[in-house]
């Protein structure tokens, strides 16, 4: 029992660390000036990171359920395939792989450039060529590591992770120091003067760049099926990590408001960076380079796991098989590697990182609604379904009226950027009806595909992984080593 008891308390810590780790990441050095400009006051603005952060925990618990009732990996893509349908799995795929992927690395990365940058550039904002080239050498050079070993990818994301611990502490400590002293910037009772007019559109928006540094909450219904005791252990890790986030957050930001006035926050692209030169004196040095430790970590993570949504998609049939392909010795996903570095340096044409964050943010939760609306389906379609964890209906509902106030006026305060958005996943549709619905294709069509995809086999020296039998695999292991071999070889090893 005792041996049993220590064992759960043990993998707990694991996956609750793991679910920390995702969530706190680069967003809370970038969020909170775009919840800032939005919400209009100091005081609203701390109420939307508290309340994003009970949506986002309400959120977890609804995936929570469909997590151990849907036990497969891929998150809300598998969801929402098995319960809409191949053509909703599929846009949800699309989006996540044209949008999603490459507009949170783009952010994280010109968060990395802004807090290298700034200290260079103190009278000053930096130069947007200049932050959008070093973006770019940061994701081609974390490219690389992650093409060349997974091993490298984890040290690397082992070792940064300390930056983001170490920024946020000193900036919490430096808060409460602050509050001790009496010396905050905004009394308490003048928290809600506004420094502009309320708007309810641009408060929709304030909660979409909060929910930004929110983000990777749902990490672990990725990876489900890897899960030890997931109906223990996602409930337990959502009900640890996410008030805890939260906690954080709403301290980091009242920090921010005892050393900063909203004016002076409002005009710093790097407020951590300003915040250091306040109130650490000749050791704010300390505080540009923890950012950039932790957001240079923060892009390496997310090139790491972009790779399983690849190969879920994959397996289902709904992606190219060159991009669920691994290398034959570093067994490293170059093709969706490449594809992902690719798309999100596209994405740097611009530095203005509040657009990409509502950009991102209304498909986001576009789709998060609709995930979440798919467990009501299945509670209705399937009511005698298994479900390991059942939470009442009420959640759900609440997360959907949430979802509805965003998503509508997110759309009147943003036409533009939400409608790309949307039109970008519109893009979608005759692409499944074409590639994935469309059976009997002409077989000049599949022979170009086949021979695009042996191109990229040997330009890439990758195969796709076996999931078969030992003997399958054992196959495999002759014919995917050195591609150099004989053409009809390395075409076997393509069509495994």
């Amino acid at each position: 029992l005792s041996l049993s008891l220590s064992l759960s308390l043990t993998l707990s810590r694991s996956v609750c660390s793991t679910l920390l780790s995702n969530i706190i990441g680069s967003g809370i050095f970038v969020s909170p000036k775009g919840v800032m400009e939005n919400a209009s006051s100091v005081g609203l603005a701390l109420i939307v990171w508290i309340v994003t952060g009970v949506i986002t925990a309400i959120g977890a618990l609804c995936y929570a359920e469909l997590g151990v009732t849907i036990p497969k990996s891929g998150g809300d893509y598998a969801y929402v395939k098995d319960i809409f349908g191949g053509l909703a799995g599929f846009l949800r795929l699309w989006i996540a792989v044209l949008v999603i992927y490459p507009t949170n690395q783009a952010v994280i990365a010109l968060t990395f450039s802004n807090y290298v940058l700034q200290p260079l550039f103190p009278t000053c904002f930096p130069p947007e060529n200049g932050l959008r080239l070093l973006a770019g050498v940061c994701l081609l050079l974390l490219t690389w590591v992650n093409c060349y070993s997974v091993r490298w990818a984890t040290r690397v994301q082992d070792m940064f992770t300390a930056g983001k611990l170490l920024a946020l502490a000193l900036i919490i400590i430096m808060g409460i120091v602050q509050i001790c002293k009496g010396r905050p910037t905004k009394e308490p009772a003048n928290a809600f003067e506004p420094f502009q007019e309320y708007d309810v559109g641009l408060i929709a928006l304030a909660f979409l760049q909060g929910s930004f540094a929110y983000g990777g909450w749902n990490f672990l219904n990725y990876v489900t099926e890897e899960l030890v005791d997931p109906y223990v252990n996602l409930p337990r890790a959502i009900f640890i990590s996410i008030p805890l986030v939260t906690f954080v957050y709403v301290f980091a930001n009242i920090a921010y408001v005892t050393a900063m006035s909203p004016q002076e926050l409002l005009a710093s692209n790097a407020v951590a960076v300003t915040f250091g030169e306040k109130l650490l004196g000749v050791m704010s040095w300390i505080m540009p380079i923890s950012v950039a430790l932790s957001t240079f970590g923060g892009v390496n993570g997310s090139l790491f796991t972009s790779s399983r949504l690849f190969f879920a998609g994959a397996r289902e049939g709904h992606l190219p098989r060159l991009l669920a392909m691994i290398h034959v010795k570093r067994c490293t996903p170059i093709p969706a590697l490449l594809f992902t570095c690719i798309s999100t340096l596209l994405m740097l044409c611009t530095s203005d990182m509040y657009t990409l964050i509502n950009y991102v943010g209304f498909i986001n939760y576009l789709f998060y609604g609709v995930t979440v609306a798919g467990q009501i389906v299945l509670r209705i379609r399937q009511p005698d379904l298994h479900r390991p964890i059942k939470i009442s209906l009420v959640w759900p509902v609440i997360y959907l009226l949430f979802w509805a106030f965003l998503l509508i006026f997110s759309l009147y305060s943003e036409p533009l950027v939400c409608g790309i958005g949307l039109a970008i996943m519109l893009t979608g549709v005759p692409v499944y009806f074409l590639g994935v619905y469309w059976d009997n294709k002409p077989q000049c069509f599949d022979a170009f595909v086949g021979k695009m995809t042996y191109v990229g086999q040997k330009f890439c020296m990758v195969v796709y992984p076996a999931e078969t039998s030992s003997e399958e695999g054992d196959e495999m292991k002759d014919v995917s080593s050195p591609l150099a071999k004989e053409d009809g070889e390395t075409q076997k090893s393509a069509d495994c």
